[in-house]
């Protein structure tokens, strides 16, 4: 308990150093919310959150995912499973492809409504290493998606799922390391960002701009632009059916999703998140990578992009077999080109 409040001393002497837009504008989060979420129910814990110095408007911005998705995805096509009768009860896929290096990788998005290329990219590389078993490992840029696809959406201010995977299918998409890593053809170039109390890494403000779309690859690259693109060779959906989710996920690999984000979720801390409290705060894009069940609580464990020092270590669980917050109808994957 004396850790806990030392922690909150610190977190409010950082918010006075680092919350100057709460002079403006009023914060979405306090302290009273954290409390009466844990207080409430025992499924998972929140914590404070640098999201707490944040506008609403900045938060809001965050939440990527168009509400035109809707529609949009219900073009795609549904891929059917025979379902096996051997799923396990816990399926984590860093384990069973232990190869495959952005499997246990947390990206960050920084200051930008990118989610919906995020979590797109980080499955689809995924998806070329478990399809040529570990031979080829490609870090698909989020860059590359975020600047050049004009049928996606609309850059930092949100886009659609199902464009993401189509542009990688018809146009392609390049290598790219995170921000400042100078890896692959075109590494992302939104700083990344603070969601949480971290000392090392500057506050965020939801207010990034989209990068240019510069069809070239950095200058220290092995590769010409073109060179480097890697292809998909189908793009379906998974209709809103657990063993339908869960077989893809066997199968073939991590899937991207959307669901609707509450206040509450921006303080999760541990456990298997479900609603509890707060008002809806728009559409958020991830990759859902396995499930599991804690006690005697089933779950889809799901890698978001605000880095490592959000939530649990940048991932989170949430209650599976519900659609909660509308996690499970809105899937898209694909499968990719190998060369």
């Amino acid at each position: 308990m004396l850790f806990f409040r030392f922690s909150i001393l610190i977190y409010l002497a950082l918010i006075t150093v680092n919350g100057r837009r709460l002079k403006s504008k009023q914060s979405l989060l306090s302290l009273d919310l954290v409390n009466k979420i844990n207080s409430e129910q025992t499924t998972w814990k929140a914590k404070p959150s640098k999201f707490m110095s944040w506008s609403k408007e900045s938060i809001v911005r965050l939440m990527g995912v168009r509400p035109e998705y809707v529609e949009r995805h219900k073009q795609l096509e549904i891929l059917e499973h025979d379902v096996p009768n051997d799923l396990p009860e816990n399926f984590d896929p860093r384990e069973q492809w232990p190869n495959c290096p952005t499997l246990k990788e947390v990206r960050d998005q920084g200051s930008c409504g990118s989610c919906w290329a995020f979590g797109a990219v980080e499955a689809i590389s995924d998806r070329i290493c478990i399809a040529s078993n570990g031979a080829q490992n490609a870090h698909i840029s989020a860059e590359d998606l975020v600047s050049c696809c004009k049928t996606c959406g609309f850059g930092c201010n949100g886009g659609f799922l199902e464009g993401a995977w189509s542009y990688y299918k018809k146009t392609g998409l390049v290598t790219g390391g995170n921000y400042n890593s100078n890896e692959g053809c075109r590494p992302y170039s939104i700083e990344a960002c603070d969601h949480h109390v971290n000392k090392t890494l500057p506050p965020c403000q939801g207010e990034g701009k989209t990068p240019k779309c510069v069809k070239k690859c950095i200058d220290d690259y092995s590769l010409p632009y073109t060179q480097d693109k890697h292809y998909g060779s189908s793009v379906y959906s998974i209709r809103s059916d657990e063993k339908q989710i869960q077989t893809e996920l066997y199968k073939n690999g991590p899937v991207e999703g959307a669901f609707t984000v509450y206040s509450d979720f921006l303080l999760y801390s541990s456990g298997v998140y479900q609603h509890t409290s707060g008002s809806a705060l728009g559409g958020h894009a991830i990759k859902i990578l396995g499930w599991g069940v804690e006690n005697s609580v089933p779950y889809w464990l799901v890698v978001n992009s605000w880095n490592q020092d959000w939530g649990d270590n940048g991932f989170f669980k949430i209650i599976r077999g519900k659609d909660e917050c509308g996690i499970e109808s809105g899937i898209v994957a694909g499968a990719p080109k190998l060369d």
